[in-house]
């Protein structure tokens, strides 16, 4: 009876196969109806749809003109794809996705915007001037299965920034920005000023700081004392720039398949290649996790959104409506500060100020809503409970078993030429050689052998311990390499299990991993046959 005047909301809590479904789920029975009250999509970001939540882990390429983000695009795939083109001059004048496909070929912007199965349809909202200058490229290549790439126009500089490209540039970076997965800014080695556009374009991803990476591309084409100062010239520059205290992660190397001009700085392209291409292949298994804490960031500004709407509601009169807008926000910080200490919010929850005060003047207030506190429970209620369900499932989630292959990729621990990374160094010496790659360390090794144990064959644990404490390698380590050279599992080293430790420790003396498992071709020759597990 009267069970209208009960003010508590109807909460479902729903058992969800897995992360996306529940995403979705969420989204939109709970959090989606808060936006709608509250004109969330008029100031912020348009609604998610189906495809936002299913679409592959997305790469966003941004940087000035000719800093090489098309040809880092081939030198991943290892081929061309439609659409493409390359020069000194600002070649790419398009936001162009390139995607997997069967048949390859060129979706304009239009119809793409209208395919319910890509998450693009919002783009719509730019106008023609955009779709005009956006398409997808399909490509059938094995690294798209696991990803997708946006190559973005070249930023301009000087004079041509001036020209109005006729659409809103730094609000389609934004868009991107809030659904990708990554955002690499790419440098050229010779061209570290950061223009104008640029820098607005670097500020519209701004709240977005964990996706960003930052890769100096070109680099050799400058010896390694110029790299150095370059390095320091970009560092200085990104921190005017990102406004951030910590320093910034900047992958360095040469981005395509051509010579290198000055290889003296090999090592450190290979060293710094192998770790972005690791950040990238993590995508996949993590994408789920980005949707999820993208969504948790969503909630909290709709939350916000709905307090500043709310309140902006309530200061409103019977009369003179027009003169109290303009007061209301023209003070719109009084607003923030009251509404912080009434609700307990921190300050960095907040919608930009001056960009919430442009916004603000092209809506009628008349429109909007006072506070509804059962939507506010509802999402409340999302994020303590729903959330929390979700994220019991990332563990089992499928998509953690996903591998971003084919192209450049294949190169990313490639043990199947000497070629590969790190190949012939460490516990991969010798690897692939009919000889026993210990055997030419053992006149040194045997000599202290013979010097320690001249009577014996065998030498026991309480004596190897004193000189392989000569290293100075910390106990852990050494427990490791008695455990991987005592191959009969007796307790005492002979001259060719003393030599194997010895080579162990040289290894990791100098600055290699030693292995989890003894490799084949550092057993030895003699006890090969034996079975053998660390």
């Amino acid at each position: 009876m009267f069970t209208w005047l009960n003010d508590k909301p109807e909460v479902r809590h729903e058992v969800y196969e897995n992360v996306v479904e529940g995403l979705k789920s969420i989204y939109k029975n709970k959090l989606l109806p808060l936006e709608e009250h509250y004109l969330f999509h008029d100031f912020h970001s348009p609604p998610l749809n189906n495809a936002d939540f299913e679409a592959k882990p997305l790469i966003l390429l941004v940087g000035q003109y000719s800093t090489g983000k098309t040809t880092f695009i081939k030198y991943l795939l290892e081929r061309d794809f439609p659409g493409m083109r390359i020069g000194p001059e600002p070649t790419t004048d398009r936001f162009i996705a390139v995607m997997y496909g069967d048949k390859e070929g060129v979706i304009p912007g239009n119809a793409l915007v209208v395919d319910p199965k890509k998450q693009f349809k919002p783009l719509s909202t730019f106008g023609n001037s955009f779709l005009n200058r956006f398409q997808c490229s399909l490509v059938k290549s094995p690294v798209l299965k696991g990803m997708s790439i946006i190559d973005t126009p070249g930023i301009l500089a000087g004079e041509k920034q001036r020209i109005d490209r006729g659409y809103d540039f730094t609000g389609v970076l934004e868009w991107f920005a809030e659904r990708v997965d990554r955002i690499i800014l790419l440098f050229d080695a010779h061209k570290l000023d950061i223009s104008d556009e640029f820098r607005r374009s670097i500020e519209a991803l701004r709240g977005h700081d964990d996706k960003i990476r930052i890769v100096l591309n070109k680099a050799d084409m400058i010896d390694h004392q110029q790299l150095m100062r370059v390095y320091g010239a970009l560092m200085w520059s990104l921190g005017k720039v990102l406004q951030m205290p910590e320093v910034v992660r900047v992958y360095i190397g040469s981005f395509w398949d051509e010579p290198l001009n000055c290889s003296v700085n090999r090592r450190l392209f290979e060293d710094e290649t192998q770790d972005l291409f690791k950040d990238l292949q993590g995508l996949p298994g993590n994408s789920a996790l980005r949707k999820l804490n993208d969504l948790i960031k969503r909630a909290r500004l709709a939350k916000v959104h709905a307090y500043i709407i709310s309140e902006l509601k309530k200061e409103m009169p019977m009369f003179g409506k027009d003169s109290k807008k303009k007061d209301l926000i023209l003070n719109l910080q009084k607003v923030y500060a009251k509404i912080q200490k009434e609700h307990n919010i921190s300050p960095g929850d907040f919608p930009e100020f001056h960009k919430m005060q442009d916004l603000l003047t092209q809506q009628d207030f008349s429109k909007f809503h006072s506070l509804k506190p059962k939507l506010l429970e509802v999402v409340d209620d999302m994020l303590c409970n729903d959330i929390a369900q979700l994220m019991s499932l990332l563990p089992s989630e499928g998509s953690y078993d996903l591998e971003i292959t084919g192209g450049a990729f294949e190169c990313v621990e490639n043990f199947d030429s000497p070629f590969g990374y790190k190949q012939g160094e460490g516990a991969n010496a010798g690897f692939g050689e009919p000889d026993w790659i210990v055997s030419r360390e053992r006149p040194k090794t045997d000599i202290i052998f013979d010097r320690i144990c001249p009577d014996t064959e065998k030498m026991s644990g309480a004596v190897a311990k004193e000189e392989l404490i000569k290293s100075k390698l910390p106990n852990m380590i050494l427990s490791k390499i008695w455990r991987l050279s005592d191959v009969d599992k007796d307790g005492y080293l002979d001259k060719d299990e003393f030599a194997l430790a010895m080579h162990l420790i040289n290894i990791k003396l100098n600055g290699n991993e030693i292995p989890l498992e003894l490799p084949a071709h550092l057993i030895p020759p003699k006890k090969r046959s034996r079975i053998y597990t660390c």
